[in-house]
């Protein structure tokens, strides 16, 4: 009997026409990495009913709920495809080198369909209405460079064979820590220890009352852009900036050449005065737990630069 075995899983993904419908076609091999939650559950409610004696009856089930997150590597061309499931499509430039410009403040968002398969079961749950609702990663000195991406979807059907055909396949080239770096006021920040990015679409479940207990959709709220820096303490300007209130912008970018390269632009970041503890003879340092906003002029809060050869997504 087989088993199932994370190293021959798949996942495969399209975007959707019809919120909630699966296409029939037009489907990527999608790279990830563990850990993945993605999944659906519907739980089952202990029965309240009294007069029956001491044994419980039969309990019921309750709604479906489909979520969770994938890692994915931080990529040159995948990476696209899960950066217009949380900005909405980019505005694309270019013949042969293209330049893909997403942008955060869309009220519409683009809706997934995303199948994993277990082909040794066999097994494959396609999740469909699946929108973006987090993506984050911790950029560092050194380990794989990866993000989560969260997820909220409608449903999840099952099937004993692929619903996704023959999915496109894609070069894989993967950004490293060290092809990062991180610049405030277009200037390299020195003595960064980590950096973390973290957005929300704040999606909300629309919970509607449906016969197969699935949601009716999700609707975009307030987006937020947070994040920490931690930096040894070799200087007070970051520590100047947080005291002063005043708003600097930081850009996170890596970079495998000129015609590759992805580049994360804040304009408007915001940064509390931290605690600057000394827990020992070595080195201080100190967590900035940024915030992000919209500029003065209403232009986007984040805009995120992919720049590969991939003519559309």
């Amino acid at each position: 009997m087989a088993r199932g075995q994370g190293a021959r899983s798949q996942m495969a993904l399209a975007f959707e026409t019809t919120y909630g419908t699966a296409p029939v076609s037009g489907y990527t091999r999608m790279p990830f990495a563990p850990p993945v939650s993605l999944s659906s559950e519907q739980p089952l409610l202990a029965s309240e009913l009294l007069g029956f004696g001491r044994d419980p009856v039969a309990p019921i089930k309750d709604a479906v709920t489909a979520d969770g997150n994938v890692t994915v590597p931080i990529d040159l061309d995948a990476f696209g495809f899960w950066l217009k499931g949380t900005f909405g499509s980019p505005v694309t430039t270019g013949t042969t080198t293209f330049t893909h410009v997403f942008t955060s403040g869309a009220f519409v968002l683009p809706s997934m369909s995303i199948e994993i398969g277990m082909p040794e079961i066999p097994s494959f749950s396609m999740y469909s209405g699946a929108r973006v609702d987090t993506l984050s990663w911790t950029m560092q000195r050194s380990g794989p460079l990866t993000a989560s991406v969260g997820l909220i979807a409608q449903g999840e059907t099952r099937a004993t064979s692929t619903q996704a055909g023959t999915p496109a396949a894609i070069t894989l080239q993967r950004f490293g820590h060290f092809n990062g770096s991180v610049k405030r006021g277009g200037t390299l920040l020195g003595n960064v220890v980590s950096a973390s990015v973290n957005y929300s679409n704040t999606l909300d479940r629309i919970e509607t009352i449906r016969a197969d207990g699935k949601i009716d959709g999700v609707d975009p709220g307030i987006a937020a852009l947070t994040g920490d820096i931690v930096v040894r303490f070799a200087d007070t300007a970051l520590l100047d900036q947080a005291t002063n209130g005043s708003p600097a912008a930081f850009e996170f970018s890596w970079s495998l050449g000129a015609s590759k390269t992805l580049t994360v632009a804040v304009p408007v970041v915001y940064l509390p005065v931290p605690r600057r503890e000394i827990s020992g003879p070595g080195a201080i340092e100190a967590t900035f737990a940024w915030q992000a906003a919209q500029q003065a002029n209403g232009d986007p809060m984040v805009t995120v630069t992919l720049v590969n050869s991939v003519s559309a997504y």
